[in-house]
C-alpha cells in the first residue's frame, strides 16, 4: 500500500511539475521546449487514465461476478502492477464469499435431504402468483406428478384440493381428500407463511393420515362389535331355547281337541321366534369372526404365484360368466411378507365382487395388476363394471353396509381389517358405469 502512495505521489508532483515549467516556457514563448513539455504532460495524463480505466475495470468485472455468483476468477498478487494490492483485496473478498456461500449450500443441501427424507410432503409458493418455489419427493407421490409449476394447475385435476390449499390461512389446517390416478389419500393440511425481500410466500405441510384415520376407525367399530354381538348373543340365545321349550310342550297336547287350529297357529308363530332367533345369532357370530384374526403369520409370497392361484380357483366362474381376467404384472418376481391365508382371502373376496359387479355388462373384463413403487407392493383388481355411487363410496367399508341385498356388510370390513394387520391399506377408486379399482398397499 506505501508502494502505491508513493507512486501517486510522485506522478501528481511530476505532472504538476511539468504542467508548470510548460506553462513559464510558454510565457518566456519558448515553444519548441514548451511543445516538447505538453507532449509529456500529454502522455502522463494519459497514463493516468488508463491506470484509472483498468482499476475501474477491474472493479465492474469484480462486481458482476459477485452478482451471477462467480467465484472462479484468480488474481495474479505476485505482479508488479501498482494493482497489486487491490488484486489481494478482491481475492480476499472472494474467498469469503466463497466460503459463506458453501456453507449457505451445504445448509440448503442438508435441509433438502432432511426434508426428502421425511414422509410429510412439503410445498412451498409465492401467496400472490401462486408460483411453485419447491416441493419435496413424498408431495410428488402423493400428488403423483413429478412436477408443478403453479399451484393453479392442481385444478385442472383436483378442483377440491386446490381450493382447499387456497383457502387455507397462515396457523389454519383443515382435512383433504388428495384424488389421483393410483388412489386416494387423506391428508392434514397445515399452514405457514413468512416473507424475504418484499416477497410473501406460503408453506404447506401435507400429513397423510390415512393409516391413522384407519386404526382409530377399526378400534371405534371393533369396540362398537363386540358390545353388540354380546349383547344380540345374550339376549336371543335365551328367547330361542325358550321358543324351542315351548314348541316342544306344544307339540305333545293333543291337536285333535283344537278344533280351530289355535294350537297350530301358535306353533307355526313360535317357530318363526325361533327362526329368527337362530338367524340373528348365526349373524352376531359372523361379525364376531371380525375380532380374532390377531396376527398374520407373514411369509415371503411370489405376486404371481398368489395371480396364478387365484386365476386357476376363480377360472369355472370366470367362463362360465364370459369375464375376462388380464394379468398385469411388471416385475415377474415381485415379492413381498404378508399371511398367505389372510392375502388370498381378501384377493378372494374383492375377485367375486368385481364377478358381482360385472353382471349384465357388455365385455366384462377383470385386471390383476401388480407393480412396487416406492418400496411399497400394490396390488389392484379393476374391473369395468357398474362402479359405485359417489355417495355410498365413503361407507362400503363400514361394517353392516352393503350395496347388495345379499350381502352380509362383512367382505370389505375384513379386507380392510386384514390389510391393517399387514400394515397396509386398501382403496378404491371408482366411477358408476364405468368400473372400480381396489388398490391393497403393502
Amino acid at each position: 500500500m506505501d508502494k502505491v502512495r508513493l507512486n501517486t505521489l510522485l506522478r501528481t508532483i511530476g505532472l504538476f511539475v511539468t504542467l508548470s515549467l510548460s506553462a513559464y516556457l510558454l510565457i518566456k514563448e519558448m515553444y519548441t521546449y514548451s511543445l516538447m513539455l505538453g507532449l509529456i504532460n500529454i502522455y502522463q495524463i494519459y497514463q493516468i487514465y488508463i491506470k484509472q480505466l483498468k482499476l475501474y475495470k477491474e472493479v465492474d468485472q469484480f462486481s458482476k461476478a459477485l452478482h451471477y455468483r462467480d467465484f472462479s476468477r484468480n488474481y495474479n498478487t505476485h505482479s508488479v502492477s501498482e494493482l497489486q494490492p487491490l488484486y489481494t483485496n478482491l481475492n480476499d473478498i472472494s474467498r469469503i464469499f466463497q466460503q459463506v456461500s458453501r456453507e449457505k449450500e451445504t445448509q440448503y443441501q442438508y435441509m433438502q435431504k432432511i426434508l426428502e427424507l421425511v414422509n410429510t410432503g412439503i410445498l412451498s409458493f409465492e401467496s400472490d402468483s401462486g408460483e411453485v418455489i419447491w416441493m419435496n419427493e413424498a408431495l410428488k407421490t402423493m400428488l403423483d406428478r413429478p412436477y408443478l409449476k403453479n399451484i393453479q394447475s392442481l385444478s385442472k385435476r383436483d378442483q377440491n384440493l386446490y381450493l382447499d390449499i387456497s383457502s387455507l390461512r397462515p396457523g389454519d389446517s383443515k382435512i383433504a381428500t388428495i384424488l389421483t390416478r393410483k388412489m386416494s389419500v387423506k391428508t392434514l393440511l397445515s399452514a405457514t407463511a413468512f416473507q424475504t425481500n418484499g416477497i410473501k410466500y406460503q408453506l404447506i405441510a401435507f400429513q397423510n393420515i390415512n393409516e391413522a384415520l384407519d386404526e382409530t376407525e377399526s378400534k371405534a367399530w371393533q369396540k362398537l362389535l363386540s358390545v353388540l354381538t354380546h349383547e344380540i348373543m345374550n339376549s336371543i340365545a335365551p328367547i330361542s331355547s325358550l321358543a324351542d321349550t315351548i314348541k316342544n310342550r306344544l307339540g305333545a297336547l293333543d291337536k285333535r281337541l283344537d278344533t280351530e287350529n289355535n294350537l297350530f297357529d301358535l306353533e307355526l308363530g313360535i317357530s318363526t321366534i325361533k327362526k329368527r332367533s337362530e338367524g340373528l345369532l348365526k349373524f352376531a357370530e359372523t361379525y364376531r369372526n371380525l375380532n380374532k384374526i390377531t396376527k398374520p403369520n407373514l411369509q415371503t409370497l411370489y405376486v404371481r404365484d398368489l395371480f396364478e392361484n387365484l386365476h386357476s380357483l376363480m377360472q369355472p366362474t370366470l367362463i362360465q360368466k364370459t369375464i375376462e381376467l388380464e394379468i398385469i404384472l411388471k416385475d415377474p418376481n415381485l415379492m413381498f411378507e404378508a399371511d398367505l391365508a389372510l392375502v388370498e382371502q381378501v384377493l378372494i373376496n374383492l375377485l367375486v365382487n368385481a364377478i358381482e359387479a360385472l353382471k349384465g355388462v357388455s365385455k366384462p373384463r377383470i385386471i390383476l395388476y401388480g407393480e412396487k413403487t416406492n418400496e411399497k407392493t400394490i396390488i389392484k383388481i379393476i374391473d369395468n363394471g357398474v362402479g359405485i355411487e359417489e355417495e355410498v363410496l365413503d361407507k362400503i367399508f363400514i361394517p353392516f353396509f352393503s350395496t347388495r341385498k345379499t350381502g352380509s356388510g362383512i367382505g370389505l370390513t375384513l379386507c380392510k381389517q386384514i390389510m391393517m394387520l399387514h400394515g397396509g391399506s386398501i382403496q378404491v377408486l371408482s366411477k358408476a358405469d364405468v368400473g372400480t379399482s381396489f388398490i391393497l398397499l403393502f
